[in-house]
């Protein structure tokens, strides 16, 4: 009863429904002409593809996803985000009117809810009630049920109604959300930004966290161009913090126990110049401090190797993509190679 409610709460979509009135589905044996052995099998037999070896599980660009018979768009890159699952998931339809659901009593086990496309009747996949907020919807879907559009190719391809939702999405500098002056703010790079975003939260006087890039001369740069390694940028985290409860000293002792230093370009399994440890500092005093404390750690006998770590005066920070923030307050048991030394 909750999941069949939260359905009808989603389906006042805004955004228009494409004109599917002259659609025609193929017939069988076009469709096996038209469609791969897998697109085939999971559209017209409900077959599952493999998690984490299909087409889009992973797919982070922005665009919309359409039917791959129909082509009647079903779910935007806006909506879609991590679950771990291995595939493509998001938190609700592009065109609610493109959707339809109903039992599914295959698991003797179990009752779920299959999503399907309205015109193409094509099989997409499942839809679950363990989502993100505000819909806490999942929609588990088959890679190879759909077809990917980037923005780039929207207006060429007939989809044109479809460019306004992503207008505004260019990356820009960030600006502090918080706009207290008693606050500092620090850009600290250590490895993936997901684990040392998750032990900076917890740190008794940090006030806000928030993860992008900088560092680098590429501007609004995304994911996608993070994981070349030819930006320049690396994996940061912006801390903005009381230092009446917090020194940046303080700081700086939990940021040189929770990442190794002495590693270049390199933290676990991830390597790559992105991936490198550094301090962007934003006044000269943090500049003294970071040099000071960095000094200590290295004589300290810590570590074993000699500190790698940049201290740098910090240029344009870029937010990262949304489903980046807080990620893994969002998957408690994603990724993350960082934890606190003695």
């Amino acid at each position: 009863m909750k999941l069949l409610l939260i359905l009808l709460m989603t389906m006042f979509s805004p955004v228009e429904a494409r004109d599917m009135k002259n659609f025609v589905k193929p017939n069988a044996a076009d469709l096996q002409k038209k469609l791969n052995s897998i697109q085939y099998n999971v559209t017209q037999k409900e077959g599952t593809e493999p998690p984490f070896k299909n087409e889009y599980w992973d797919n982070h660009e922005d665009g919309i996803y359409v039917d791959i018979v129909s082509g009647e768009p079903l779910f935007s890159s806006k909506d879609k985000y991590d679950s771990g699952t291995g595939w493509p998931s998001f938190s609700k339809p592009l065109v609610q009117e493109n959707i339809v659901t109903k039992k599914d009593r295959k698991l003797f086990f179990a009752v779920r809810t299959e999503v399907r496309s309205k015109h193409a009747d094509s099989h997409l996949g499942h839809v679950f009630e363990d989502g993100p907020k505000p819909t806490g919807l999942r929609y588990c879907m088959n890679s190879a049920s759909m077809r990917f559009i980037p923005v780039s190719k929207l207006e060429s391809e007939g989809y044109g109604e479809f460019v306004a939702l992503f207008k505004n999405d260019e990356r820009k500098p960030d600006s502090t959300t918080v706009r207290s002056e008693q606050y500092e703010t620090v850009y600290l790079a250590g490895g993936c930004f997901w684990g040392m975003e998750e032990i900076i939260r917890q740190i008794k006087g940090v006030k806000e966290t928030v993860v992008g890039y900088t560092g680098g001369n590429v501007k609004n740069p995304n994911y996608e161009m993070m994981t070349t390694g030819t930006t320049g940028h690396a994996e940061t985290v912006k801390v903005v913090f009381d230092p009446a409860v917090l020194s940046f000293e303080e700081l700086l002792g939990y940021y040189f126990r929770m990442h190794d230093p002495t590693t270049k370009n390199r933290q676990g399994n991830d390597v790559g110049t992105q991936y490198r440890s550094s301090i962007f500092y934003l006044t000269e005093a943090q500049k003294v401090t970071a040099e000071k404390v960095k000094a200590q750690v290295d004589k300290s006998g810590k570590w074993k190797a000699p500190l790698q770590t940049e201290i740098v005066k910090a240029s344009e920070f870029y937010n990262a993509e949304d489903y980046h923030q807080d990620y893994l307050q969002k998957h408690p048991q994603g990724y993350t190679c960082h934890f606190l030394r003695d």
